[in-house]
């Protein structure tokens, strides 16, 4: 009695084919398989061997044969590109041995996955948990495959695509890109190989909103990054926690700022829209964290860009200065942060001059305390946390003329004049904002806005705390 070993020849290149496969190659006496594969391995072929070619759709066909070669008492080699238990011939034989009660023995050998070599010419995109889909409805219904990519989109698997497209199915790959853009930031790497391995191969990194699926062909592989994944010299790099955890034993990342970056993780996991722009989706992350409070997603509002423009404003040195209503927000934000950027954090509050000023001119403490501020530090970012009618001065003085502030942190909490004052900011379309609306807000959401904007240039990686 002969045996069938069931062979992945690899993508497509001899250097990725492994030692075993081409050991029983070389000592097959029957090879079945596609024709068009039959090219990588024709070097190994020993002389005499039989070598049965087919064309496509012939996977039962092939196995017959070799079933039939192994009862002549041949070693049959079966091959498939790639791992042949991956899409490929491995569970077919061995479906067929079980159906016939046939005692051949069956061997397989693992070879280099397409999806493996596509990996490696990305960079490292699938260091962390992973699935693969196959976009084929040949053999699985559409409705299987659509159930399967939501669940991998939701679930922040990074995600193999195979069989991404052919001559009659064109429609499916934009139905995917479709489907995890309702999970995924626009901002998700996406890497796509062509031909892997082989002279005409082609290597792209690119974003999930970027994504062009008509330079797709079915000999293309991709692979969809998960919340962590990022590109960095043009290679996708999704982080497995090693180098977090190395760095949290000594090498300047402390305990609390790993808590703080699985904090946020899970934030971002849960956040209903998975495609806000980056720098709200910093702040909207940093107002979460703080309160716990998942109701923020509907309620911060930030004029387009704000945070990275304030962050701009703060590296290029034209903003030095951040004036908060009260010393509770002061102390919030991160003096580490405050003292590597070279900006001032300053509430008047206890400046003597702020007594004598509201008790003659009969206006709050925090009124005082802004119109100093103003006269002082007229473009400054200003943060508020607590007192809309501090907010509301800065509203009046900006109409006079005679504040132009850099930007305005909006979030006095309360039930008094709170949404009015924060209404009252919005028309000054030249001055980003950020606004917590409604009665919500609080001194340590002004402090953690400020703490975003400081440290916009983590956002990309989404690794917060580094002053903590």
């Amino acid at each position: 009695m002969g045996k069938i070993i069931i062979a992945g020849i690899g993508p497509g290149s001899k250097e990725d084919i492994t030692p075993a496969v081409l050991q029983a190659v070389s000592e097959a006496d029957v090879i079945v398989g596609y024709k068009y594969y039959f090219q990588f391995i024709e070097p190994y072929v020993k002389e005499g061997c039989e070598c049965i070619d087919t064309g496509m759709k012939k996977e039962r066909e092939r196995a017959d044969q070799a079933f039939d070669m192994a009862k002549q008492g041949k070693t049959v080699v079966v091959i498939s590109s790639g791992d042949a238990g991956i899409y490929g011939m491995a569970p077919l034989i061995y479906e067929m041995k079980r159906e016939s009660l046939s005692d051949i023995e069956v061997e397989a050998l693992p070879g280099i996955s397409a999806f493996q070599k596509a990996a490696s010419l990305l960079g490292a995109p699938i260091g962390h948990d992973m699935c693969i889909i196959s976009l084929s409805d040949l053999m699985t219904p559409w409705e299987v495959i659509e159930r399967r990519i939501n669940a991998a989109a939701e679930g922040d698997f990074v995600t193999a695509i195979y069989n991404p497209k052919s001559h009659g199915r064109y429609w499916q790959l934009y139905r995917l890109q479709e489907l995890f853009l309702k999970y995924r930031s626009k901002e998700t790497p996406v890497g796509y190989v062509r031909q892997a391995g082989r002279e005409e191969q082609e290597i792209k990194a690119t974003t999930l909103e970027a994504f062009d699926a008509k330079d797709i062909d079915m000999f293309t592989v991709i692979i969809i990054g998960n919340s962590q994944s990022y590109i960095c010299d043009g290679k996708i790099i999704t982080p497995r926690g090693y180098f977090r955890g190395e760095r949290s034993e000594g090498r300047g990342e402390k305990p609390g700022q790993q808590i703080m970056i699985e904090s946020f993780r899970t934030i971002e996991g849960e956040l209903k829209r998975k495609d806000w722009p980056l720098d709200h989706k910093w702040a909207l992350l940093h107002a979460i964290h703080t309160t716990a409070d998942f109701d923020m997603e509907n309620i911060l509002y930030t004029d387009e860009g704000a945070v990275e423009t304030l962050y701009n404003k703060v590296k290029d040195g034209s903003l030095k200065t951040i004036i908060t209503d009260v010393t509770m927000v002061t102390s919030g934000i991160r003096k580490g942060a405050l003292q590597r950027l070279g900006v001032e954090a300053k509430c008047y509050l206890s400046d003597p001059r702020v007594a004598e000023m509201a008790s003659t001119l009969d206006i709050t403490r925090t009124q005082a305390g802004i119109r100093l501020a103003v006269e002082e530090h007229p473009d400054a970012l200003f943060a508020f946390g607590n007192a809309p009618t501090a907010l509301m001065e800065l509203c009046d003085l900006i109409r006079k003329g005679k504040a132009h502030p850099a930007g305005i942190i909006a979030a006095p909490v309360g039930f008094v004049h709170v949404k009015e004052s924060k209404h009252m900011v919005k028309p000054f379309k030249d001055i980003p904002k950020i606004i917590v609306e409604g009665r919500k807000g609080g001194s340590n959401l002004a402090a953690t806005l400020c703490n975003a904007i400081l440290t916009f240039d983590d956002a990309a990686q989404l690794k917060p705390g580094r002053d903590l």
